[in-house]
């Protein structure tokens, strides 16, 4: 697939990205669901004897022998109800405003328009994802008292009201606003090294994903160390801390201070990173890969009105960046 095939054409079929970002969101959340149940876990402050582990293998086998093979992936179905509509909006998001920020066709070669999109994209995903982040936390936690999503989702709503799906929401935000500044920046520029043309090219695709998530996801593990504090509420450390509730970014930054010190701003550091690592890369891999399929299935005539009028219309491309009118 050509340059202007790929990255010219479908930028203005909205649900072209939107399709593409909901099986992106689902994909990645899904695959990688168990090692993210292990991060909550590992971050945990105050772990009850049973749900203390030495490393991610010791976590993941000790989830499986004592609770059972399912375990793991208890709470699956939150993030499978918030991922889909949440990336949609995201990846649709990010595509029309980079583009417009930067006042380009393809808005590559401009950091700041990437970053400015992605923070915009950001607090709208969120609005979406938070409740469903609340759900899923409180279901991964080791002895947790739900079994179904609709139970705890029903259980936080009639005894802590509708602002407990958003009390993270402004941490969630401090923390994914840096993260995809950091990852959309990270990814554009990986971009640029490893696919210079910009066609589809599932490997470096699946590269530029993986670095851009391992980094982005290292510098703001401290943020979200705080965020998994105040979606979980932690019993046992709101007993020993004589706290009612911990609430806001300062309150949970001074617990985990108080409560660990600097070290436990970096709990669960590696199992973050080997969670966005993969995660990244498939959500990256899955979005352009629907992104090119949809395209190809999408009548051309359906966009141009006929063959003729998309011989123009690259032809105009063509002419606009080079002045000559190419052909194939």
């Amino acid at each position: 697939m050509e340059f202007e095939d790929y990255e010219c054409l479908p930028t203005n079929n909205v649900v072209t990205h939107m399709l593409a970002g909901a099986a992106a969101g689902v994909m990645e959340h899904c695959v990688m669901y168990p090692l993210d149940s292990i991060k909550t876990r590992m971050q945990s402050l105050r772990p009850s004897p049973g749900g203390r582990y030495t490393s991610i293998p010791d976590a993941f086998c000790k989830m499986v022998r004592h609770e059972g093979a399912l375990r793991p992936v208890r709470g699956m179905s939150a993030v499978v109800v918030g991922a889909g509509p949440a990336h949609a909006l995201y990846f649709s998001c990010y595509e029309k405003l980079k583009r417009t920020i930067s006042g380009t066709e393809h808005g590559t070669h401009s950091p700041v328009s990437q970053g400015l999109a992605g923070c915009l994209a950001t607090v709208m995903h969120d609005s979406i994802m938070n409740p469903a982040e609340v759900v899923k936390q409180r279901m991964q936690m080791y002895n947790s008292q739900f079994k179904r999503c609709t139970e705890c989702f029903l259980y936080v709503w009639q005894n802590e009201g509708v602002h407990a799906f958003y009390r993270s929401y402004t941490t969630q935000l401090s923390m994914n606003i840096p993260f995809q500044c950091v990852h959309f920046v990270t990814y554009e520029f990986m971009q640029v090294v490893t696919n210079k043309q910009r066609t589809y090219d599932p490997m470096a695709h699946m590269v530029s994903g993986g670095v851009a998530g391992a980094f982005a996801a290292a510098v703001t593990t401290p943020l979200d160390v705080c965020k998994t504090l105040l979606n979980t509420q932690e019993t046992s450390l709101l007993k020993t801390t004589h706290q009612p509730q911990i609430s806001g970014l300062i309150n949970a930054a001074t617990t985990v201070y108080s409560c660990c010190g600097i070290k436990g701003y970096f709990r669960g550091l590696h199992a973050r990173v080997l969670f966005q690592m993969p995660g990244t890369a498939i959500s990256w891999s899955v979005y352009e890969f629907f992104k090119a399929n949809l395209y190809r299935r999408t009548p051309r005539e359906s966009e141009f009105g006929s063959a003729a009028s998309i011989d123009t219309a690259v032809a105009s491309v063509s002419i606009g960046r080079s002045g000559t009118i190419r052909t194939n």
